[in-house]
């Protein structure tokens, strides 16, 4: 297949249903890249080479228009000095050479066209290329992200389980720590319990103390006052 075949399925191709087909469309998609790459060069060197022929034809039709404009000269110099036949052969002459430069326009004109098309061909292709290669990036940003997500999706699973046991061990300890406290609480309510009830008890001897004590002082105070 010549270049431009290849150059004309590539920019006219639907990339996207390509993909969409592809078992591996990373692979097909570096293939591609790969295609494109290869032929923008070959297209490259080909509008080189129609430049260069390009400047060519330039030269040469410039050559030819200096050369028309010297018969001319020459033609025009021959009347002057009275030599018509002399004249007559620098306008044969200024003929030829004025064919050969209408023939130089047309190639120059052709070559023009062809260098204009090879550049608008080159741009297609740049552009072509420059879509694929962001297709490209899509294809392993959207890669890495499926990776990244699976791997996240084991992840939790296992987080969720862990999770899971995680939560029914702090549960326990929570349980087993309320426990404890109660009892505790338990064995200390009842000491104090027992200090209370033996504070009243307390309480009651020294009331009785403190009543006998009055008593005895009511009864020791009229003898004192007879006296």
């Amino acid at each position: 297949m010549g270049v431009f075949n290849r150059m004309r399925d590539i920019i006219s191709s639907n990339i996207n249903a390509m993909l969409d087909r592809a078992e591996d469309p990373q692979k097909l998609i570096r293939l591609m890249i790969v295609e494109m790459e290869d032929t923008l060069a070959e297209v490259k060197a080909a509008c080189a080479g129609a430049m260069a022929q390009r400047a060519r034809i330039q030269r040469e039709a410039e050559a030819i228009s200096q050369r028309v404009a010297a018969w001319s000269g020459k033609a025009q110099l021959a009347v002057d000095k009275g030599r018509e036949d002399l004249a007559r052969e620098a306008l044969r002459a200024r003929r030829e050479f004025r064919a050969r430069e209408d023939e130089l326009d047309h190639e120059l004109a052709a070559q023009q066209a062809l260098v204009e098309q090879y550049h608008a061909d080159i741009a297609q292709l740049e552009q072509k290329l420059a879509s694929v290669r962001e297709k490209q990036r899509i294809l392993v940003e959207r890669h890495k992200l499926a990776r990244h997500s699976k791997k996240a999706r084991g992840n939790a699973a296992r987080a969720d389980s862990a999770e899971v046991v995680m939560r029914f061990e702090q549960f326990e300890n929570r349980v087993e720590r309320l426990e404890a406290e109660a009892e505790l609480a338990g064995m200390s309510r009842r000491p104090d319990l027992e200090q209370e009830f033996d504070r009243l008890a307390g309480d009651d001897e020294i009331e009785a103390e403190l009543q006998a004590l009055k008593g005895a002082k009511q009864a020791t105070t009229p003898t004192t006052e007879q006296g």
